[in-house]
Protein backbone atom coordinates (compact mmCIF):
# COMPACT_ATOMS: atom_id res chain seq x y z
CA UNK A 1 0.00 0.00 0.00
CA UNK A 2 1.60 3.29 -0.94
CA UNK A 3 1.00 6.27 1.07
CA UNK A 4 1.41 9.87 0.31
CA UNK A 5 3.98 11.66 2.57
CA UNK A 6 4.32 15.02 2.51
CA UNK A 7 7.67 16.36 1.90
CA UNK A 8 9.20 19.72 0.56
CA UNK A 9 9.02 18.14 -3.34
CA UNK A 10 5.86 18.98 -3.16
CA UNK A 11 5.97 22.43 -2.21
CA UNK A 12 8.82 23.25 -4.76
CA UNK A 13 8.02 26.21 -7.44
CA UNK A 14 9.64 26.10 -10.49
CA UNK A 15 10.44 29.16 -12.87
CA UNK A 16 6.97 28.59 -14.68
CA UNK A 17 4.68 28.40 -11.30
CA UNK A 18 6.72 31.85 -10.25
CA UNK A 19 6.23 33.58 -13.53
CA UNK A 20 2.11 31.95 -13.57
CA UNK A 21 1.85 34.47 -10.06
CA UNK A 22 3.70 37.38 -10.78
CA UNK A 23 1.46 37.27 -13.92
CA UNK A 24 -1.36 37.35 -11.46
CA UNK A 25 -0.44 39.33 -9.30
CA UNK A 26 0.13 41.93 -12.03
CA UNK A 27 -3.11 41.97 -13.51
CA UNK A 28 -5.20 41.96 -10.24
CA UNK A 29 -3.32 44.73 -8.73
CA UNK A 30 -1.36 46.57 -11.34
CA UNK A 31 2.32 47.19 -12.08
CA UNK A 32 2.09 50.27 -10.57
CA UNK A 33 0.84 49.10 -6.74
CA UNK A 34 2.62 46.22 -6.33
CA UNK A 35 5.77 47.64 -4.92
CA UNK A 36 3.77 49.69 -2.61
CA UNK A 37 2.52 46.30 -1.72
CA UNK A 38 5.63 44.39 -1.04
CA UNK A 39 6.94 47.49 0.87
CA UNK A 40 4.06 47.03 3.18
CA UNK A 41 4.46 43.95 3.58
CA UNK A 42 8.17 43.75 4.84
CA UNK A 43 7.14 46.50 6.80
CA UNK A 44 4.29 44.17 8.65
CA UNK A 45 7.11 41.20 8.95
CA UNK A 46 9.56 43.74 10.43
CA UNK A 47 7.40 44.79 12.66
CA UNK A 48 6.21 41.62 13.47
CA UNK A 49 9.66 40.10 13.93
CA UNK A 50 11.13 42.92 16.43
CA UNK A 51 7.86 42.28 18.73
CA UNK A 52 8.50 38.53 18.60
CA UNK A 53 12.67 39.74 20.07
CA UNK A 54 11.34 42.06 22.41
CA UNK A 55 7.48 41.92 23.31
CA UNK A 56 8.35 44.42 26.50
CA UNK A 57 9.44 47.87 24.47
CA UNK A 58 6.11 48.37 23.67
CA UNK A 59 4.66 48.01 27.32
CA UNK A 60 7.37 50.52 28.67
CA UNK A 61 6.50 53.28 25.89
CA UNK A 62 2.79 53.03 27.31
CA UNK A 63 4.13 53.63 31.06
CA UNK A 64 3.07 50.17 32.17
Amino acid sequence: MNTLTPSLALVSFGLGEMLLVAGVLILLFGATKLPGLARGLGEGIRNFKGELKDPSKDDRKNGE
